[in-house]
């Protein structure tokens, strides 16, 4: 498996070129990714990363990986990311790391977004694989727990005995779908609920899918309508 998400990683970094302002993501496939932008950094590139969580911007600080914040710059030329799923419309569910509002924010201001993922996380429907995380704050967050799960989930609160807490100060519950068949009024319904801070589900937001598989590298290219 790790020689899957490599070479997808690697196969991405492809896609860097010198001079460029770079969205760091974060998880298991992503930090393969971040050490080949750390590559091209010793080799003379002249490139700056925002990284989307605490865990991925000290990874970058070890490879000596210039950063910045988002407020100091106009637009993130590319950002690579990984996802729990991907559909056949290029929508995710990405989060179980943790960091999906910094994600999402990130991902939001970049030009572009190639995803990087081993062929597991390619699905028809998205919520047949994994629960879909959301985050929420922590103040009553059981009453937002009650509200979620009216949609139609069971909600799981992260770390039930000794709950996650994101990079945020958030908390998050893993919700379990059978099947998400409309995400874009999922991902309405789920923001217009007091208390939760953002969802997993990220919409139209990526332009490249690259698949790690046995064989091959697979780039798939969003057509622009």
């Amino acid at each position: 498996m790790s020689e899957m998400k490599i070479k997808a990683a690697r196969k991405a970094v492809e896609y860097v070129k010198d001079g460029m302002i770079l969205g760091l993501g974060t998880g298991s496939t992503t930090k393969f990714a971040v050490e080949e932008i750390g590559k091209l950094v010793s080799n003379g590139y002249d490139l700056v990363g925002i990284p989307t969580s605490i865990e991925t911007e000290k990874q970058a600080r070890s490879l000596n990986i210039p950063l910045t914040e988002l407020e100091c710059v106009d637009r993130i030329d590319l950002t690579i990311d990984g996802a729990d799923e991907v559909d056949p419309n290029f929508n995710l569910i990405k989060g179980l790391g943790g960091a999906l509002l910094r994600e999402k924010i990130v991902a939001y201001y970049s030009v572009n977004e190639i995803i990087i993922v081993d062929e597991s996380k390619i699905v028809n429907q998205l919520g047949t694989r994994v629960s879909l995380p959301v985050e929420v704050t922590q103040f009553s967050h059981k009453k937002t727990k009650e509200s979620i799960e009216k949609l139609g989930c069971v909600a799981q609160l992260r770390g039930s005995e000794s709950p996650f807490i994101t990079d945020n100060g958030n908390m998050i519950y893993d919700c379990k779908f059978e099947g998400i068949s409309d995400p874009y009024d999922l991902a309405l319904k789920l923001n217009s609920i007091p208390g939760v801070v953002e969802n997993g589900l990220f919409l139209d937001l990526a332009s490249h899918v690259v698949i790690g598989t046995k064989n091959e590298t697979k780039v798939l290219e969003k057509k622009a309508y």
